[in-house]
């Protein structure tokens, strides 16, 4: 009975270390897909200027398989004043032209192009109308474009600001655009100009800006 006890044991310890032998087997031959590839999608998507675009990033396994990608992602853009993305994945586009939208999960990574323009442009507003200022100080001036069906769109950044007096001038390219009065010697009234080129026509719009 000792002998036949002792293999009972022995035979029980085997097939213990068997199972545990297959447990670590199967362990390591079902292991997690690798990702391979981040598509991001829709691609080449055109936008209008002040509008947004939902993103999706979509991954590739090694294992052939497919999933879009919601958690564990980041969003970014270049040039950012083109069109910003948030963390979500949810672009906005900021100014006329192109930007790379890119999704990285990781090492792994996918990039788009998004082209963002302003159609049906019907005119812009230059604000403020009119100002009164003192010599050697600066202006804050914006821009607003009217859209045919839709709300009115800040072109600021992209509008060009001129005056008709050469100690008023402006640093465009940026949202506001300054004018910086110099040291005006006697009261004078300056004419503002804005202009907007877009791909429907050139818009201007004109405020006046008094020195006092």
């Amino acid at each position: 009975m000792p002998s036949a006890k002792r293999k009972l044991h022995s035979l029980f310890a085997i097939t213990i270390l068997l199972l545990l032998a297959i447990g670590v087997g199967c362990r390591g031959f079902f292991q997690n897909p690798q990702l391979q590839t981040v598509t991001v999608g829709p691609q080449n998507a055109n936008i209008q200027q002040g509008s947004t675009l939902q993103m999706t990033a979509t991954g590739t396994f090694n294992d052939g398989t497919t999933k879009t990608l919601t958690s564990n992602v980041f969003w970014s853009s270049n040039p950012q004043s083109i069109a910003a993305v948030s963390s979500s994945g949810v672009v906005t586009g900021n100014a006329p032209g192109n930007s790379t939208i890119t999704a990285s999960s990781g090492a792994v990574s996918g990039s788009t192009q998004v082209t963002v323009s302003l159609m049906n442009v019907t005119g812009i507003t230059i604000n403020p109308k009119t100002f009164s200022t003192q010599p050697n100080t600066n202006v804050n001036y914006t821009a607003m474009a009217t859209v045919t069906g839709g709300q009115p769109v800040d072109v600021t950044s992209t509008t060009t600001f001129t005056s008709n007096n050469s100690m008023v001038t402006f640093t465009n390219g940026a949202n506001p655009a300054v004018a910086m009065v110099g040291n005006v010697t006697s009261a004078t009234t300056v004419t503002i100009t804005a202009t907007y080129v877009s791909s429907n026509g050139t818009f201007m719009d004109t405020g006046t800006l008094n020195v006092q």
